[in-house]
């Protein structure tokens, strides 16, 4: 009995041991990342006409966004199929080899091994048809023309500059070699023939890889470049443990050249034009949406209803245009809006066309409905208020139903404060369609008294809004009123009384920025001060002593930012691939410039003494550089993971 107690004791112990075992708590981790251990065929190998690639590793790896990683160059019509398969990456090349070629796959870090996600690196993989390999390189950074971000994913090629080479090249014929861009915007193409080229970059939205509509991003370099190589020297350091480094060692390596190419990507103006879609959100309401600007404005021929009673409010370029329906005896009774349309579109060949079509649009909630809704309102608001009366002793004092009556929602901004130069101003939801300035007023504060004052009301551009212009004086209060009534808007409805107060800054609260600025075309440069976001707050050209003079700047750090103004027209212009035109040149100031209150700032600015590639300072930067996840971060924060699931 004694024995079977010990035994039955034992295995219950061997038991809970092994339900007990789990993923050990510490240990090594693998840090090693995957190693090349064969090829078939053979790396570099030359005479090779195989289509199907195998590249075995010493462990299970993996591919990380393939997709966007991976790169066969030259371009393949067909696309690659590339896949990982165990401790292999099996390779498909679907188009016909061509002769005398070498190909290149450029892997960047996609290859990572399968348990610790440690990545390969920056891994290569090349063979040539012909009797020799290429080993050429060119590299360089695209940028967006605009605003100098970098391009992340664009394609960049190259075209050798031979008797097939003209200058609509990207049209008709692909890129001889080609890469993709990383987060950086940076790319190196691999595996080229010594000899003159020219560079282009192409975000290819149709995957045709020739340059097929305007709605792609194009950037070309004007100028030819010929490729070299030298010996060079790179310093190693080599590190005792993780805190202390053992020695610096030098390492010879070949250094491809040109290593610099920057090509600024844009896209051309004068993009086609089409009718995107048209709505109606509610019964006063039609909304058209185009996809370009557009010189014109559309044409409207009512069918149900009389074209005259539109009031058109179209954005700056005329692409979003409303239409307010001014005839309310129209909403109130039909539904649907049936009409003629006319406007400009691009046809098959490209060019602007007048195209007529019918259209029938009706509101998303017709008008019955919204005054259902609405007098269910002024219902509940004098249901409300009549169970406040029958609990109060005394009769409520007289209030208007909210509910009957839309007035206009007419707005000031800024509130509170305005700096020595600005004005107000106020906008509406809809287009106004009086204001009688008899029935408003604008006093200063004199003791305890308001004093009238003179001013101006006068409409913007936009159709909305209106600006109080007047002589302030610093430190200062006012006052500006709004008599009930004093501005209607098209749909008829007027403004409440509006009483608006605000003083004006002291002087002495902003700093002055002035820019001096070195560039040898200075009488066409617009000169741009952004804030963090990357935005522009104020923008002057140069004037006729290379200046550009900021007042009354609240205290920030600011960025500068300046395109030279070509054609003089004030705006910032792209280029034009047909042409041979290059987008307008732009440039950062490097670094931002702290504006301090009392303070005048007078900064010189050269701005072709500094790399195109390293003016946009990082912090305004909107497309950060691609994260690198060293196999000691992964492991790291693997092993993070783990205690919090302990914790849990």
């Amino acid at each position: 009995m004694k024995i079977k107690y010990i035994f039955t004791s034992l295995l219950l112990f061997l038991l809970m041991a092994c339900a007990s075992i789990g993923e050990p708590d510490g240990g090594i981790y693998d840090e090693i990342p995957p190693q090349v251990v064969e090829c078939f065929p053979a790396d570099r190998s030359v005479a090779n006409n195989k289509q199907k690639i195998q590249i075995r590793f010493d462990e299970f790896i993996k591919l990380e966004n393939a997709n966007e990683k991976v790169i066969v160059s030259p371009p393949q019509i067909e696309p690659a199929n590339i896949r990982a398969d165990g401790k292999s990456v099996k390779i498909t090349l679907y188009d016909s080899l061509q002769s005398n070629t070498t190909y290149t796959i450029d892997f960047s870090d996609a290859i990572v091994d399968n348990n610790e996600g440690n990545p390969m690196g920056n891994y290569t993989y090349s063979f040539s048809t012909g009797a020799e390999i290429d080993t050429m390189e060119v590299a360089g950074v695209v940028l967006n023309a605009e605003d100098l971000e970098p391009i992340k994913g664009i394609l960049v090629g190259i075209y050798p500059i031979d008797s097939t080479f003209n200058d609509s090249i990207l049209r008709h014929k692909f890129f001889s070699r080609v890469s993709r861009t990383n987060g950086s915007g940076k790319f190196c193409i691999k595996g080229i023939k010594p000899g003159k080229y020219r560079a282009f970059a192409l975000d290819d939205k149709d995957g045709n890889l020739l340059f097929s509509q305007k709605s792609e991003r194009i950037a070309f370099l004007t100028d030819t470049f010929t490729t070299y190589s030298r010996m060079d020297v790179r310093m190693d350091t080599v590190w005792r443990d993780s805190t202390h480094f053992d020695s610096i060692r030098s390492i010879p390596y070949v250094h491809y050249f040109p290593d610099n190419l920057v090509l600024n990507a844009f896209l051309e103006a004068g993009q086609d034009q089409h009718l995107l879609k048209l709505e109606r959100p509610n019964p006063d309401i039609l909304k058209l949406y185009f996809t370009a600007p557009s010189d014109s404005l559309p044409i409207i021929k009512g069918l149900n209803f009389d074209e005259s009673c539109l009031v058109v409010d179209a954005s700056p370029n005329n692409d979003t245009i409303t239409y307010w329906i001014t005839d309310t005896a129209f909403t109130h009774k039909e539904d649907t809006m049936r009409f003629e349309l006319t406007f400009m579109e691009t046809d098959t060949l490209g060019l602007l066309q007048l195209h007529t079509e019918l259209q029938e649009v009706a509101p998303k909630e017709t008008w019955q409905k919204i005054q259902k809704e609405r007098q269910k309102l002024i219902d509940d608001w004098k249901k409300e208020r009549a169970k406040r009366q029958k609990k109060s002793k005394d009769p409520l004092p007289d209030e208007k139903n909210p509910y009957e009556v839309t007035f206009l929602d007419f707005t000031a901004k800024p509130s509170g404060t305005l700096n020595p130069n600005q004005n107000v101003s106020y906008s509406s939801k809809q287009p106004i369609a009086s204001v009688d300035t008899t029935r408003m007023h604008l006093y200063i504060k004199q003791d305890s008294f308001w004093i009238p004052e003179p001013f101006l009301f006068l409409p913007d551009r936009d159709i909305k809004s209106y600006t109080l212009y007047a002589e302030w004086e610093q430190k200062r209060q006012y006052r500006f009123t709004i008599d009930s009534a004093a501005v209607v808007g098209v749909m008829g409805n007027p403004c409440k009384a509006i009483k608006n107060e605000f003083s004006v800054k002291s002087e002495d609260e902003y700093g002055s920025l002035f820019v001096h600025i070195i560039h040898p075309d200075t009488s066409s440069i617009i000169v741009q001060l952004m804030n963090r976001s990357d935005n522009c707050v104020a923008e002057l050209a140069v004037d006729d002593k290379n200046r550009a003079d900021f007042y009354y700047l609240k205290p920030s750090d600011y960025y500068l930012r300046c395109f030279v103004d070509r054609n003089n027209n004030g705006v910032w212009d792209s280029g034009e691939y047909d042409s041979k035109l290059q987008p307008e040149a732009v440039y950062y100031f490097p670094q931002p410039v702290r504006v301090k209150a009392k303070w005048d700032i007078e900064q010189d600015w050269a701005p072709l003494e500094i790399p195109r590639i390293t003016q946009k300072p990082l912090e305004i930067t909107k497309q950060k550089p691609d994260k690198k996840r060293e196999s000691k971060q992964r492991n790291k924060e693997r092993e993070q993971r783990k205690q919090e699931e302990k914790r849990r």
